[in-house]
């Protein structure tokens, strides 16, 4: 990680480090807002078709079926932005920027390349959300039960807190889950192969071997483990200023049969 910021640079120019930055932030935008509103939508669901009881006995299976209904939705949205982002990395003479390059992919070869690389994307982002919603939900679960009081005692900047520290550990679990597929993913995207899916997969997995597809693993960990401590803290601080996090939201109902019984 630390030679690869010392020679981007030196070689490229710094700005290179910066190259693809438009579908990136676009892309994940989208992605994240799918991503975290259908994990909500479906585990609510799940949760309803289990009943109290069976949604805390089967809450492990819950989040896992909920993160990777949501993440299937997102990668639809974010494969195409996700591809030309690789072009523009992978050739960077390619486009100006995200419309440039989107817009010449388009012309030249069609709307499929842009789901060229599906495959891989599905096999690494469902894995990864899985891992990182899970994860996040089990090491949330673990310290709360390690603190001497109740959850809803605890202040919000204590819950914060929870939230930061859960996510770096969830996000490093989720990459490390996900690496052989952002390689394959990568790869696939910087070739001008005619192979399917499945074959590209093989071949690139064979000349790769097991060593090859964790590469750049150390960087992907702290980006990864930094984002996803972020992610969970804005999404955490946003449910509490709108007044929806589970505890707010028990009160809320606590009220109403106190209300309803009076």
């Amino acid at each position: 990680m630390f030679d690869g910021f010392k020679r981007i640079p030196a070689e490229e120019g710094a700005a290179m480090l910066l190259k693809g930055a438009g579908p990136t932030a676009v892309g994940y935008f989208l992605q994240g807002a799918f991503k975290f509103g259908f994990n909500e939508f479906f585990k609510r669901q799940f949760m309803e078709a289990a009943g109290p009881e069976k949604a805390v006995t089967y809450r492990v299976p819950i989040w896992l079926g909920a993160s990777a209904c949501a993440e299937f939705i997102a990668d639809l949205f974010l494969c195409p932005l996700e591809a030309t982002r690789i072009r523009l990395v992978a050739q960077p003479e390619y486009g100006r920027g995200l419309v440039d390059a989107f817009g010449k992919m388009l012309k030249n070869e069609g709307f499929l390349t842009f789901y060229k690389g599906i495959g891989p994307l599905l096999f690494k982002q469902v894995p990864y959300t899985m891992a990182k919603f899970s994860v996040f939900e089990a090491t949330s679960e673990v310290i709360y039960k390690s603190l001497p009081y109740k959850k809803e005692e605890l202040s919000n900047s204590t819950k914060l807190t929870v939230s930061l520290g859960s996510g770096v550990i969830a996000g490093i679990a989720a990459a490390v889950v996900s690496q052989p597929a952002d390689t394959l993913l990568s790869k696939i995207n910087q070739s001008k192969t005619n192979m399917n899916m499945f074959q590209a997969i093989v071949h690139f997995s064979k000349q790769l071997g097991a060593k090859g597809l964790f590469l750049g693993m150390g960087a992907r960990a702290v980006m990864v483990g930094t984002i996803t401590a972020g992610q969970f803290f804005i999404y955490d601080y946003c449910k509490i200023l709108m007044g929806v996090s589970p505890e707010q939201l028990a009160a809320k109902a606590k009220q109403a049969q106190l209300a309803a019984a009076h």
